[in-house]
């Protein structure tokens, strides 16, 4: 039986009901893992090219091009600090790349004031096994010593002539993830050559970065489009407990610090409160948290009983969640696998298998 039949006489019932942190997981043994490529250590990001060759960005800053299971490495990549939870980050292509051949990474960067590094987005070419024409499109300001919270994802509207990306709070939250004049905590919307779009919430904002689309985040690490509204949805991590799953809206406040599910690292409270007026709430969260990293929506026939619903990755969780979505309603939440390892990035191919990066074993392919 397919999983729209078994919720079917729910669906009115839990339409009017907010869902989040309600239904618990449940256990399913109907997958398995498949490898594709051994050897990646923290395979962050995972993107196709037209050709079927597969990018691969290690944190380490290292790019990768897959083909037939076999690795290469792509030479050319700017300087890359390497902090923490900071390196070589997410990757994407344009959706016209077939004609304009733009690849889109976030990394941390050392430029600009201050020691350390923070998230910067760039774009460039190949050439062969060369990065060629490159361009930083933005780059958070100022830079920090801290390893920790660098986000970032990167998703496009479906046309292409926007590009989202974020920048965690780097481990600041109390000074930068409320303040509009400051990178960090941040969701960014920006035309894809890097132009602030002149819509964006706070271009009328002299104090305020233009570039910033939505704020209250803590470290989104996971962000996909879905593929009937258009919407870009993420995953943030929580401290102990509160992971999220966001509907990015403009200029929308999601919270953070003062708002969450979560309590800090020592045990001790951490935000004020759980819900607070004009601030908006989670469609998920989890509690205990789960690291909640990559996330992708599925649209493949290879998985009817998948389809339109939401994988995430769970690094503390070692764990691939299915949130099975009616519009924008979390009805229920499943472990799909356990026990698999770090998920850090989750990305459904052209051929319609779902990949998984998973840290120190490689890609694995989702196989039914």
């Amino acid at each position: 039986m397919k999983i729209a039949d078994i919720l079917k006489p729910f669906t009115l019932l839990l339409a009017s009901v907010s869902l989040s942190g309600v239904l618990q997981a449940q256990q399913t043994g109907d997958y398995t893992l498949e490898p594709l490529v051994e050897g990646v250590g923290i395979p962050w990001g995972m993107e196709w090219l037209p050709n079927g060759d597969l990018l691969v960005t290690e944190r380490g800053g290292t790019l990768y091009r897959i083909v037939d299971g076999e690795p290469s490495t792509i030479e050319g990549l700017p300087e890359i600090h390497v902090n923490g939870q900071g390196g070589l980050l997410d990757i994407k292509a344009h959706p016209d790349h077939t004609d304009n051949g733009w690849l889109y990474i976030t990394f941390s960067s050392p430029e600009g004031e201050g020691e350390g590094s923070n998230t910067a987005l760039m774009r460039a070419r190949l050439d062969g096994n060369q990065l060629v024409d490159q361009e930083v499109l933005y780059k958070g300001e100022t830079n920090s010593t801290r390893g920790q919270h660098y986000g970032s994802r990167i998703a496009f509207d479906e046309t292409g002539e926007y590009v989202y990306f974020s920048i965690g709070d780097r481990g600041d939250h109390f000074n930068v993830v409320q303040d509009l004049s400051r990178d960090g905590g941040k969701v960014y919307r920006l035309h894809a050559d890097g132009r602030v779009p002149t819509d964006n919430p706070f271009v009328n904002n002299a104090d305020a970065k233009h570039a910033i689309y939505s704020y209250g985040h803590r470290n989104p690490q996971g962000m996909d489009r879905h593929p009937e509204t258009g919407e870009i949805w993420v995953s943030e991590h929580g401290p102990r407990g509160g992971d999220e799953i966001n509907i990015v809206q403009p200029g929308t406040n999601y919270g953070w610090p003062y708002v969450g599910y979560g309590i800090n690292y020592n045990g001790e409270p951490l935000a004020e409160v759980k819900t607070r007026p004009g601030i908006q709430q989670p469609v998920w969260y989890w509690d205990p948290s789960i690291a909640a990293a990559g996330i992708t929506f599925v649209t493949s026939d290879r998985y009817p009983e998948l389809q339109g619903h939401l994988l995430v990755g769970g690094l503390g969780g070692n764990v691939l969640e299915l949130l099975e979505l009616h519009e924008d309603r979390v009805l229920r939440k499943t472990s799909l696998l356990t026990d698999t390892g770090r998920i850090r990035s989750v990305e459904q191919g052209p051929d319609g298998y779902v990949y998984l990066g998973i840290e120190d074993e490689g890609i694995m392919r989702l196989m039914p």
